[in-house]
């Protein structure tokens, strides 16, 4: 397997660390952290070099906040100026391992992203059903879905070196992956191995991303490589595996089960774990998925009409601009169209008069607002 040596230096590099700012900064570019960072850029960008070639860096401690969308969710942030440090890092080593991955892993890698996975799951189920149709007897595709237990939280993190030394054996580049890794743990005791270990990676970090997927690859390979599993997909801790064979699942969700305890102290989400039609629909990032269409969960429609009620007092208040408002409604405008919802759109256009009201707050935005209705 091939290795890299001599990245800290590139890491490093004034270039690569004004690079890593200019990414950790942009859409937040006026926040008042991000000001102070930039008024003295360059002494800042200097400090910050010398601390990490002598190896002095410090990891700053993190602003924890919760989000809530489809569930809570522990938010993490690092400093500005260690996220300049994650860009860095991530600038030079996330090539490296990327190329290691293979093609049908979606989230957080650079020309991949939720609508290509769904569009990827809908060509495989196509493919899958076709190929069915060719035989004499006829059967049905069956899906297995699974999702990783708090995957975040129990990343192990001395698995999680061992599989990066297999790509970087550079001291220093090591050292710093180390730190960044064991900014933020929790101690998990195993009783059957009678141990501490350190666990967790937060879900803020720009490296917990790539961290996350390093760490699943180990799965992906063994999924495609040990069990030949052809339709086999995976956003980050979601995965899927289509298959004509219902027995066939059930006997790799074993063995796959066995995997993740056995090399990567992991475990599936005691409910989602789970085999059935997918002729059903599959239920994936935000949508319900069929042969030759997909429809928005009921949730994330309800979710909307909340938002659209919290967004419109928000505005009668002054507490937001109507721009703001347009923006909100526009995105997950855009985001509905992606799947058959022309009828949901003009209903809840209808029902909730998002037209009238973007259009009193701009009537600049009418005829894009009904080229995306």
């Amino acid at each position: 397997m091939k290795r890299y040596n001599n990245l800290y230096e590139k890491i490093c590099s004034f270039e690569n660390l004004y690079l890593a700012y200019l990414k950790a900064r942009e859409c937040k570019r006026y926040k008042s952290e991000i000001l102070k960072f930039s008024y003295h850029l360059e002494n800042n960008l200097l400090n910050l070099r010398k601390e990490l070639l002598d190896q002095n860096y410090k990891h700053g401690s993190y602003r924890t906040f919760i989000v809530n969308d489809s569930k809570k969710r522990i938010i993490k942030a690092a400093p500005f100026r260690d996220r300049v440090v994650h860009h860095a890092l991530c600038n030079l080593i996330e090539p490296i391992f990327d190329r290691g991955f293979i093609y049908d892993s979606y989230a957080c890698r650079k020309n991949k992203g939720t609508h290509k996975t769904i569009k990827r799951l809908e060509s495989f189920i196509r493919s899958i059903s076709d190929h069915i149709k060719n035989k004499a007897i006829p059967e049905d595709v069956y899906c297995l879905q699974c999702d990783i237990s708090k995957y975040f939280a129990n990343i192990d993190h001395e698995i999680l070196i061992k599989l990066i030394e297999k790509k970087v054996k550079d001291k220093k580049t090591l050292w710093l992956i180390s730190k960044i890794v064991e900014s933020s743990y929790k101690c998990k005791f195993l009783e059957n191995l009678l141990e501490f270990r350190l666990v967790g990676i937060p879900i803020g970090n720009l490296t917990s991303q790539l961290f996350a997927n390093i760490y699943l690859n180990e799965l992906d390979q063994f999924i495609k490589h040990k069990l030949h599993k052809k339709y086999y997909l995976r956003y980050m801790d979601d995965f899927i595996i289509l298959n004509n064979n219902k027995k066939e699942l059930h006997q790799a969700r074993a063995l796959i089960q066995d995997f993740l305890k056995n090399k990567l102290k992991l475990k599936f989400h005691p409910k989602k774990a789970n085999i059935f039609l997918a002729k059903r629909g599959i239920n994936f990032l935000g949508y319900i998925i069929f042969k030759n269409y997909k429809l928005l969960r009921k949730s994330t429609v309800k979710r909307f009409i909340k938002r659209v009620k919290i967004l419109k007092k928000k505005i009668n208040k002054k507490l937001i601009t109507g721009e703001r408002y347009n923006r909100s409604i526009q995105s997950w405008l855009a985001y509905a169209k992606f799947g058959n919802s022309w009828r949901l759109r003009k209903n809840l256009a209808q029902n909730y008069q998002i037209i009238n009201s973007l259009l009193k707050s701009n009537s600049n935005k009418q005829a894009k607002i009904c080229k995306i209705l």
